[in-house]
């Protein structure tokens, strides 16, 4: 567009500006992500870990099995006319009563078509139920071919979807309502600053699209985000070890240690005061200890599953002793944080290791018998691509992973912010989830290798003596501690179904609740916001359809529930620890390093004279009779 161009669109409250600014930031953009391009292909390129043979395979099985049997033809066939006449009709009707249609409605928080045009208006109605009803009739016909393998028809279906979702008229200008609204009323402007937001992007990604979710400038941190008063008092090549602040007189004996993903950062748990699960968990008198773990680079290429146990909850547990002088601890673990708790907690009964007295799971798979739309991702051909990708680097970028599970969600997770960034012009609104969801961070590639294969791909973990770690087998049936599992209903990552299988493979009691939403919404959700509800069975020896057939149903956060089903596991009370107060020194202040990509301090000595002073503490009930001297004294296993 010319400088003459641009000035006979009238100015409006500096609209003008805005236009000349989103051509200049095109333009420097542009002349960027050609010079980037170009130096990447010389380079390489970027890694894609994503098979297109193993894309390819299900389809042409597919493919061959639709072309011999005539009967699932001519259904297929039958069914397009059927819905051909219907959808004629429908709108022949509709030009003649000025009425819309109602022959295709969309599922229930569809996105794509809740603006009031998609029903109100003829034209777009038309749009909405020609598309709707082509969605249904191909997948129709993927489900009627016999004889597919159900990987394979997984397969097809899923990446079927994905161009489907990718055709829907809402993703364009002239057959979106919104969109042509915006685009008439400024006159194309939210066209101009699309593209500058496209080319900003591509820039930003270094030429592969990446969608920006959330306003990148709004959080920091340490600051609005993994705010939680803390210190970091221990750490290793693969993660710090933070300690919290208490704010009350007394709490549990047991600290509690938490295990949180690796693909994602901790702060998950930390989104600023109110969502805070760390800050709720020390307000309700629990010493909170919580792993923070390194974003690896290509030195930690070698890092495999057992190393992230070792360095990671097994070390913690040395630490946290040291820390507090207490042997005995409760454990949290979430999502692959979860798995890796159970793995660890497997590990230490097989060595008569008894300091584990309760585990908590959030969302977190034992059994990967179902995995959900990510088995599309999961073969034999895909993991041999990544593992090829990831041999060049020494482990996988974290955007690779991010875009497979956008995907899992493509019309909330992408197109919404296509529309939204290209096709309106807006700028994303400040999302502290969305931010955290974008901070991804990568995989070693032994570690990725390890867990892709032993537990996606031939669920291992679920066969006593499936899997070693550390000259170990493990046996999740050794397992006795009390567990308590929380899952989400609508977890596309971590199926409830699946967590509630892998639950019954432990050898103690079993408490399951399960909450509503997805995968973060459904485990952070705190008591202030009294949203989604929960539901609890205390029967989990039942399948999960008669446990949810079962189960009562409970209004708001699950968290008060865990409260009262951690409280047993307490040991006590005593004096609020400190960090610092114990054996390990402070190295610096939370969130910590690992967190923020940067290098980690040098750890400091501490003088015995000080190591050696403890803070008085309030006699301890319940369990709690062993004195500290003698806890120390204590063998680990």
């Amino acid at each position: 567009m010319s400088e003459k161009s641009v000035k006979s669109v009238p100015d409006s409250g500096g609209e003008l500006r805005t236009v000349r600014q989103s051509l200049v930031s095109a333009g420097a953009h542009g002349t960027r992500l050609v010079t980037r391009s170009v130096l990447r292909r010389l380079k390489g390129g970027r890694p894609n870990p994503v098979s297109m043979k193993s894309m390819a395979k299900p389809f042409v099985r597919f493919t061959a099995k639709f072309a011999t049997q005539p009967d699932a033809v001519i259904t297929a066939e039958m069914r397009l006319l059927q819905n051909t006449t219907i959808l004629s009709s429908s709108a022949l009707m509709s030009l003649i009563s000025r009425e819309p249609m109602r022959v295709a409605a969309p599922e229930r928080g569809d996105p794509r078509f809740k603006d009031d045009s998609w029903n109100d208006t003829i034209y777009f109605n038309f749009l909405m139920q020609a598309y709707l009803m082509s969605d249904r009739w191909i997948n129709d016909t993927i489900d009627d071919v016999r004889g597919l393998d159900e990987r394979d028809r997984h397969k097809v279906r899923f990446f079927t979807n994905q161009v489907l979702d990718a055709l829907a008229p809402s993703n364009f200008v002239l057959t979106n309502p919104e969109v042509l609204r915006e685009t008439v009323d400024t006159r194309g402007r939210n066209l101009v600053r699309g593209f500058a937001n496209f080319l900003r992007d591509l820039d930003k990604a270094d030429g592969q699209l990446s969608f920006r979710m959330s306003d990148p400038d709004a959080f920091e941190v340490g600051v609005n985000l993994a705010d939680t008063p803390g210190d970091v008092v221990y750490q290793n090549d693969l993660m710090q070890l933070i300690q919290y602040r208490p704010t009350t007189e007394t709490v549990h004996r047991r600290p509690l240690l938490v295990v949180p993903p690796w693909i994602n950062k901790y702060y998950i748990l930390d989104l600023g005061a109110k969502k805070s699960f760390i800050r709720y968990w020390v307000e309700k008198g629990h010493t909170v200890f919580v792993i923070s773990w390194v974003n690896p680079g290509k030195e930690h290429a070698n890092k495999g599953f057992e190393d992230y146990m070792l360095e990671g909850p097994v070390e913690a547990l040395d630490a946290i002793e040291k820390a507090t002088g207490e042997r005995e601890v409760n454990t949290v673990g979430y999502c692959i944080g979860g798995t890796l708790l159970g793995c660890s907690l497997a590990w230490l009964a097989a060595r008569g290791d008894d300091r584990v007295k309760s585990a908590t799971f959030f969302n977190s798979m034992l059994d990967f018998s179902n995995v959900g739309d990510i088995k599309a991702f999961i073969d034999e051909d895909m993991i041999a691509k990544m593992e090829k990708a990831m041999k060049k680097r020494g482990y996988l970028d974290g955007t690779a992973m991010a875009s497979a599970f956008n995907m899992l969600r493509a019309n909330s997770l992408i197109w919404s912010f296509y529309i939204n960034n290209y096709l309106l012009g807006r700028d994303t609104p400040p999302f502290d989830l969305l931010y955290w969801n974008t901070d991804s961070t990568r995989l070693p590639a032994a570690m990725h290798s390890f867990y892709l294969r032993n537990m996606y791909l031939e669920n291992r973990l679920v066969e006593p003596g499936g899997i070693t770690l550390a000259g170990t087998p493990i046996d999740l049936g050794q397992i006795k501690v009390p567990a308590y599992f929380a899952s989400a209903i609508e977890d596309h990552i971590a199926p409830w179904v699946s967590c509630y299988k892998g639950s019954r493979y432990l050898g103690g009691p079993v408490r399951f609740v399960l909450g509503g939403s997805g995968h973060i919404a459904g485990i952070i959700n705190p008591p202030y916001k009294h949203k989604y509800g929960y539901r609890i069975n205390e029967n989990t020896d039942l399948s999960p359809d008669e446990w949810l057939a079962g189960a009562e149903e409970y209004e708001g956060s699950w968290w008060p529930d865990w409260v009262e089903w951690a409280k047993q596991f307490g040991g006590g009370e005593v004096a609020a620890r400190t960090p610092g107060e114990g054996e390990l020194p402070i190295i610096e202040a939370a969130p910590g390093s690992y967190l923020r990509n940067e290098p980690a301090p040098e750890t400091p000595s501490k003088p015995k004279a000080v190591a050696a002073k403890r803070t008085a503490r309030k006699p301890a009930t319940g369990n709690s009779s062993q004195s500290q001297s003698s806890r120390k004294s204590e063998k680990t296993g």
